[in-house]
């Protein structure tokens, strides 16, 4: 880095992310994003609400064991019991944060909490010094500052930093504000508490007006100093800032910002991917950063520029952010070692032999369809045998799908259900539909079909297609994600895996009375 200040990277990916509805993650996913954010030198992750399931605070605990150069943060609600469990999700980590919250708008306090300002600073006084007993690292943030008022938050800001806080953190969090306006907040919140400069001030904004880059740099211009962001801008309703928008914009326009990240910016492309896979929610083409078309150009005169000096159409470089053509050069005839070495330079390493077995024979199946594998069906393989190894109650056994013109769309299949093999056999308005249809018939699982879509993972007509289905069924949202080089089966698997996932007892169940 450079001679600049630090600005602190704050990935809340695990966290916030996951709220977007479908995107939970296992325990294991969880770990993966994990050491990819590690690579990519993110400075916070904040790996999960430890309070909010048992499933939420073993994978909080696991990301703390697994992950060594960055610093892992749980959330919490302004509660011992939050606070508590937190500490001991956060035991094992080298380095540990304790992230806790309570709301201080007038409208908030009033009907949510049914407190008074008074009460709210005492409580959050008493959480934060709460917090201390596990971490010297503890973070405040005061819920709904945007519609607090402003002699209130430098109130309970001053409080807090004096009980120990090392960063106080100002959420936009229904994405309200405008540049101009929470550039000013953060500003007059620096100048007017007292021991402002024994803190960081970070912001974490959200996209509902597709503001949340925007107004994270305009914070950053003010004097803040932390970002809470995550990959591809994931999170509820319209997401959060985006951690590649923050990033490079800071990175590329220097003249404007006195501070600079720590971050490897190669890694951000492969992390974003892996996200994107993991989650199932696909990167827009056109998404700033890490879109397909971010470095693309159509227009001849645009072309042309670009051939004769990139910087004419050009303002950062693709190399820089992790585009490139990383073809692995494994084929049918590659070993298992070289196999192992690929995946572990990608950051993929299994946790028994067996598991490498499994992936290995995918990788044969595979090696015997495509003529060329790239690093990303190399992610989305072990995507896969991940799906299959913790979802094994509904299994695809076979699939013959006839459609020709003219006729009507019929599907065969064969699943093992919980080990027993049961036929289906349905007719649909295509080939996908048949299928889907044809499963139903065997696992009855009562859902609508709330999303289905279909992205290409590498170039050419023999890529893998990686699908992503989205299930409701009595409020409830559960994605499932697929891959192969035929698409129908492709959504076969896609379908059995939400389904797998709705089998399994639900985990998560966030203590939704706020959210930062």
């Amino acid at each position: 880095m450079s001679d600049k200040e630090q600005l602190i990277i704050f990935d809340t990916t695990l966290r916030d992310g996951e709220q977007s509805p479908g995107a939970s993650m296992t325990r294991e996913e969880k770990v993966r994003i994990a050491k990819a954010l590690e690579r990519l030198r993110v400075d916070v992750i904040e790996a999960g609400f430890p309070i909010a399931s048992p499933g939420d605070f073993e994978a909080v605990k696991a990301v703390a064991a697994g992950v060594k150069d960055s610093t892992i943060c749980g959330l919490t609600r302004a509660l011992d019991r939050d606070i508590d469990r937190a500490g001991e999700a956060l035991a094992g980590a080298e380095s540990a944060r304790i992230h806790t919250f309570i709301a201080t708008s007038p409208i908030h306090m009033e009907r949510k909490l049914r407190m008074s300002p008074d009460e709210v600073v005492a409580q959050a006084v008493h959480a934060v010094r709460r917090a201390r007993r596990y971490t010297d690292d503890v973070e405040f943030s005061p819920e709904d500052a945007g519609r607090s008022e402003r002699d209130f938050l430098c109130r309970i800001l001053e409080a807090v930093i004096a009980a120990g806080a090392r960063t106080v953190n100002i959420p936009d969090t229904v994405g309200y504000s405008v540049p101009y306006q929470f550039g000013d907040l953060i500003r007059t919140l620096i100048e007017h508490v007292p021991n402002s400069d024994k803190a960081v001030f970070s912001v974490h904004c959200h996209n509902d007006l597709g503001l949340a880059a925007a107004n994270s740099l305009a914070a950053v211009r003010n004097g803040a100093r932390q970002v809470e962001c995550t990959i591809n801008g994931l999170g509820e309703r319209a997401g959060n800032a985006a951690l590649e928008e923050i990033v490079m914009a800071v990175r590329t326009r220097r003249d404007h910002f006195d501070c600079d990240t720590r971050l490897d910016t190669t890694q951000i492309v492969p992390c974003s991917r892996l996200v994107s896979g993991i989650t199932g929610f696909a990167v827009q083409p056109n998404k700033a950063i890490v879109g397909a078309n971010a470095f693309a150009h159509e227009s001849g005169i645009h072309q042309d520029g670009v051939l004769k000096s990139r910087e004419t159409y050009e303002i950062m470089r693709a190399q820089d952010v992790g585009w490139s053509e990383n073809r692995i050069v494994l084929g049918k005839h590659s070993g298992r070692s070289a196999f192992r070495a690929r995946l572990q330079d990608l950051g993929v390493s299994f946790a028994s032999e067996e598991d490498l077995n499994a992936a290995f024979a995918r990788f044969k199946d595979l090696a015997d369809k495509k003529h060329e594998i790239f690093d990303e069906d190399l992610q989305a393989l072990v995507t896969d045998t991940n799906l299959d190894a913790t979802n094994e109650r509904i299994k695809l056994v076979s699939l013959r799908v006839c459609s020709e013109t003219g006729e009507t769309p019929k599907a065969h299949l064969v699943l093992a259900v919980d080990g027993e093999e049961k036929p289906g056999i349905s007719i649909g308005g295509g080939p996908v539909d048949a299928t889907f249809r044809a499963i139903e018939t065997i696992v009855a699982s009562g859902t609508v079909l709330k999303l289905y879509s279909v992205n290409a993972i590498t170039s050419g007509t023999d890529a893998q297609g990686e699908v992503t289905v989205r299930l409701e069924k009595g409020g409830r949202i559960i994605n499932g994600q697929g891959a192969d080089t035929d698409i129908v089966i492709a959504s076969a698997k896609a379908y059995i895996n939400a389904c797998n996932k709705l089998l399994q007892p639900r985990e998560r169940a966030h203590p939704r009375t706020g959210d930062v």
